[in-house]
């Protein structure tokens, strides 16, 4: 095509870190009216080249024509000015401060150098209702109360609020319902007839085929291709991604659960978001917990973990009746819980692997006088990091620096070094790739093969069903369904278990 038929161009893109290098002469173009996915595995490069186009990094080589004009933005705020916006998969927000605040922060509306509050609610309002009908937030509610998934809403406002032509979707529906997907795509065939060039940036690969026009795939640094999605499949993106054929998303299971290891007995939380949730967890089953946003699957295992506060019931381990009144007393009973949002609650950003890798069992790295004894610290962190195989330069890396993938094995490792009993996973595979993913897969089978009891919540079906000896749904804080995948695998459908989610709603 002609250059003036993209409305972002993006040519021979090179970015060096410390020697390393993350971008090896990249191109990738976006049409007017169009979706264009970006697809790789973590690390791959897209966050990298992303960040280069909005002013986050700055490239080391190559051009970047904005419609039909040449750019080098020095910064996101230039980036935004001109037309660029970016949607972040870790959300950025200042959580204490309202709708309309995180919406317009660093451009409020001012009357007489007083902010003009009541322009402010009518600016917002009016960008809300862009979105359409199904989108219903108030401007003046405190972020910190909304859900995960209003909260990504907000972002997408914002984004749209500046007007800009091109806008970076970085893993948009990873905290959203299927109710919430459909609305955002409402939303960006809305952006897409108005000529806007959407980025869109996700590992759910039913939902690239659903939403995009054109497919990039990315592997170390590199551009691998670019097809219209029309001509690709999803066996054939897989395989650009990983490199290799993987031919099963999932792996086999050579094991069966055994006797039953926890039991929870008509357990409520002290904010009543439970209701009589009663079930038992045997010695080596992964137990999966469907439901939509709000069923109270997070409730229930921070009220397990003792996150939450239970307001009755009873918690069995091996007999024994426990109170886990406090998240170290879980951890002394032999619990673990691997968080859904792992960048807000679940790593410490700026501290290194070592440090995220020991904390859960920190006293334990002390001698006589209180001094921490690194070495032992380093060493154990070695042995995890090999034997989960974490792709990391050195064990004094910060965390943040790691991909999502990398992360999220890191706080596995964290908690095997504890040998628990029971480990409670909230979406743990959320913004990861198909790869990793499988990766991760394979450390969840490698527990349950050791008689541990493993219990999983995924917004993700098709996870569920392919990793999951049992499914519990929930439904307004209510067990809604069960099915049992070894037994009677037919009757765990999406329709049926979608069916059980909307019960109690």
């Amino acid at each position: 095509m002609e250059k003036q038929n993209y409305l972002l161009e993006m040519h021979g893109i090179t970015k060096e870190f410390s020697g390393v290098k993350a971008l090896k002469g990249v191109d990738f173009c976006v049409r007017p009216g169009t979706v264009h996915a970006l697809m790789g595995e973590n690390g791959a490069g897209k966050s990298t080249l992303m960040k280069c186009l909005f002013g986050i990094y700055r490239k080391d080589g190559g051009e970047i024509w904005l419609k039909g004009q040449k750019v080098d933005f020095k910064s996101p705020h230039e980036a935004l000015m001109n037309g660029i916006s970016m949607v972040h998969q870790e959300l950025e927000q200042v959580r204490d401060r309202n709708v309309m605040e995180n919406v317009w922060l660093g451009r409020f509306p001012l009357k007489g150098g007083l902010v003009d509050t009541r322009r402010m609610i009518e600016d917002t309002k009016r960008v809300l209702a862009s979105l359409g009908d199904d989108v219903s937030i108030d401007p003046r509610e405190r972020l910190s109360n909304l859900t995960v998934s209003k909260r990504q809403m907000v972002d997408i406002a914002k984004a749209v609020s500046y007007n800009c032509d091109i806008i970076t979707l970085d893993e948009p529906t990873s905290s959203l319902t299927e109710k919430e997907v459909d609305i955002l795509m409402k939303i960006i065939e809305g952006l897409k007839a108005q000529g806007k060039g959407i980025i869109y940036i996700s590992h759910k690969m039913e939902e690239i085929f659903r939403v995009a026009d054109d497919i990039t795939v990315m592997r170390d640094g590199e551009l691998v291709s670019t097809d219209r999605a029309s001509d690709m499949d999803m066996d054939l993106v897989i395989k650009r991604m990983v490199g290799r054929e993987l031919t099963d998303r999932f792996p086999s299971k050579d094991w069966e659960p055994g006797a039953p290891i926890l039991e929870i007995r008509h357990f409520e939380d002290a904010k009543n978001h439970l209701h009589d949730i009663s079930f038992q967890l045997r010695e080596g089953e992964v137990l999966g917990i469907a439901g939509l946003l709000g069923a109270g699957r997070t409730e229930l295992l921070e009220t397990i973990f003792g996150a939450r506060r239970r307001g009755r019931g009873e918690l069995v381990l091996r007999g024994k009746t426990l109170r886990n009144r406090s998240t170290e007393e879980a951890i002394r009973n032999g619990f673990a819980l691997c968080t859904e949002e792992r960048r807000f609650n679940g790593i410490f950003p700026d501290l290194s692997i070592t440090f995220n890798t020991v904390i859960a069992n920190i006293k334990g790295y002390t001698n006589r006088v209180g001094w921490l004894q690194i070495p032992k610290m380093e060493e154990n962190t070695k042995k995890m990091i090999d034997a989960i195989r974490t792709k990391t330069p050195d064990t004094k890396t910060k965390i943040r620096h790691l991909s999502g993938g990398n992360q999220q094995k890191v706080i596995i490792g964290r908690w095997l070094l504890n040998d628990p009993d029971i480990f409670l996973m909230d979406d743990p595979t959320r913004g990861i790739d198909v790869g990793a993913k499988y990766e991760i897969y394979q450390l969840i089978f490698n527990l349950a093969s050791k008689k541990k009891g493993i219990i999983v919540c995924s917004s993700e079906m098709p996870e569920l069903l392919g990793i999951c000896d049992r499914i519990l749904v929930m439904s307004g804080g209510y067990i809604s369904g069960e099915y049992n995948l070894r037994e009677a695998p037919e009757l765990a459908t999406q329709e049926n278990i979608m069916r059980d989610a909307t019960k109690f709603v």
